[in-house]
């Protein structure tokens, strides 16, 4: 057991956990990283980083090194035979931009960028379980080192000790479950699978979103899909979809992939029976939905907080943006020596996104009937200016003068939810 004990102690090193890292240490304090896998390593994403993402890796500095990878203007919406193409928004604060980055280089960018500001991060290693101090507070955490010759079960257990502690460590995040967090059912939670092709069109310069998915004979399937071009030879191709929508838990997420694959529009040119790997999938908690956030001298971040947009499925942005919220708190409660800080954290996190995560949620509600959700995208996709809105409103772009837009959407979407159960949630419906 080692006797010294860190300012902050952040478990999981992704977006997350590697921006906490940055602006923490940027600030002046000792801090370890523990990250359970070896960078690079794959994650289960979409890979794009829409203008809010951007701006949080620009503000980090790192700006020159994104670069090198694919940069796109906007979305290219394609719904029951139209195709919209729309450009990110103007905005005072986000670019006009997104880049796509796999994630195998993304996180190693950002992980690397935090110890460059003085931050330790230890690879291969898993928090295993927090060690409990007085009162609810977290002294630190017991971890093993997986060095790739010593599993977890037969690695050696050594304790590293903190003032404060980050849970970063994802959607399942075991260490946040052993501190008693836990997911408000009452709020989505979303799945999704996605591989790569190879395609002519890998540099592309809109990504690409399917409102209305068809199978090969042209039967209507839940979900919307994505193609993100990569601009490295291959593109992302995934489908999601909300566990709002019925028959959430029989769909064949594989076989959801497989139809969406070949109907993809030819003018991406794959050969949908070759992904260049097998799909990969996985399970996110939404909207905020998972709680307590906060604790004597510890905070949730990312996606263990379920700070993830129910509108799009996106929360590298919010990773980004919920660690900088948590560095900044940690660092005036330690220059303070004043832990009572920290319980401003949940009500920044309901000032930020309260609104926002309540009319995505509610949206949810609505996409997750295919009927209604046919409906809709048929009226949205006649117009191109009401479909540059919804851009603005689920990429959380919206001006400062524009919020009573928020307002707006979640009066209108309240409205057609209220209708749901009475016209659209029988049986066959659908």
């Amino acid at each position: 057991m080692t006797s010294h004990v860190h300012d902050l102690l952040v478990v999981g090193g992704g977006p997350a956990g590697a921006a906490t890292a940055y602006w923490a240490a940027l600030s002046g304090l000792d801090v370890v990283v523990v990250e359970k896998k070896a960078f690079p390593r794959d994650k289960t994403c979409g890979d794009g980083l829409t203008p809010r993402g951007v701006h949080q890796l620009e503000e980090m500095g790192l700006a020159g090194a994104l670069k090198p990878f694919h940069r796109f203007g906007g979305l290219r919406t394609i719904a029951h035979g139209r195709t919209i193409e729309m450009s990110w928004p103007d905005h005072p604060v986000y670019p006009d931009y997104g880049y796509v980055v796999r994630r195998c280089d993304l996180d190693t960018i950002v992980a690397e960028h935090a110890v460059s500001a003085g931050a330790t991060l230890l690879q291969s290693t898993e928090a295993l379980r927090p060690v409990e101090g007085e009162g609810g507070r977290i002294d630190g955490a017991v971890v093993v080192c997986k060095d790739g010759v010593r599993s977890t079960e037969g690695g050696a257990e050594s304790t590293i000790l903190a003032r404060h502690v980050v849970v970063a460590d994802g959607a399942n995040s075991r260490f946040g479950r052993a501190l008693g967090t836990a997911r408000d059912r009452g709020y989505p939670m979303g799945m999704a699978i996605r591989t790569y092709y190879e395609s002519p069109a890998h540099d592309d310069p809109w990504i690409e979103s399917a409102l209305d998915v068809r199978d090969r004979q042209g039967n209507a399937m839940p979900g919307y899909g994505w193609v993100f071009p990569v601009g490295n030879g291959t593109i992302n191709v995934g489908v999601g979809l909300l566990s709002t929508f019925r028959d959430y838990r029989d769909v064949n997420t594989s076989v959801l992939m497989e139809e969406f694959a070949h109907s993809l529009p030819d003018h991406w040119g794959i050969d949908p029976t070759k992904p260049t790997q097998p799909p990969t999938g996985g399970r996110l908690p939404m909207a905020g939905s998972v709680g307590p956030k906060a604790g004597p001298n510890w905070l949730v971040v990312g996606d263990a907080a379920g700070a993830v947009n129910p509108f799009n499925g996106e929360g590298i942005d919010y990773a980004y943006e919920t660690g900088r919220l948590a560095a900044g708190l940690i660092a005036e409660a330690a220059a303070r020596s004043n832990d009572a800080v920290l319980t401003r954290y949940p009500g920044m996190l309901e000032e930020e996104y309260g609104l926002y995560f309540k009319v995505a949620n509610l949206f949810a509600r609505v996409i997750g009937n295919p009927a209604l959700i046919r409906e809709l995208t048929r009226v949205g996709m006649r117009s191109k200016p009401l479909m540059e809105w919804a851009l603005r409103v689920m990429a959380n772009l919206l001006r400062d003068e524009e919020r009573g837009s928020a307002e707006a959407a979640y009066g209108a979407i309240a409205a057609v939810v209220r209708l749901v159960p009475d016209r659209f949630t029988r049986v066959g419906a659908a």
